[in-house]
């Protein structure tokens, strides 16, 4: 059984952030023109790594990638 982590409105956006991303990045991979491993990488917006790497700064997590994957484990959007 796992539990849900309770995070700070800043945490949540640099989780919500790196979704966003991972989904971007997922899409790109899925969309690409060409064969699969035509060496065609994914375009991904440079707006949508901003984001991400401005959510991380706010919430402290830069450089501590063990401790923003846990709290990606453990978070659940709300019902």
């Amino acid at each position: 059984m796992t539990t849900a982590t309770v995070l700070t409105d800043r945490e949540r956006t640099a989780v919500q952030a790196y979704l966003r991303l991972l989904h971007t990045v997922r899409a790109g991979f899925d969309t690409a023109s060409g064969p699969p491993g035509a060496g065609r990488p994914p375009i991904v917006p440079p707006s949508v790594l901003a984001e991400a790497d401005r959510a991380l700064e706010a919430a402290g997590l830069t450089g501590n990638e063990e401790e923003f994957l846990r709290l990606v484990r453990g978070w659940r959007p709300r019902s």
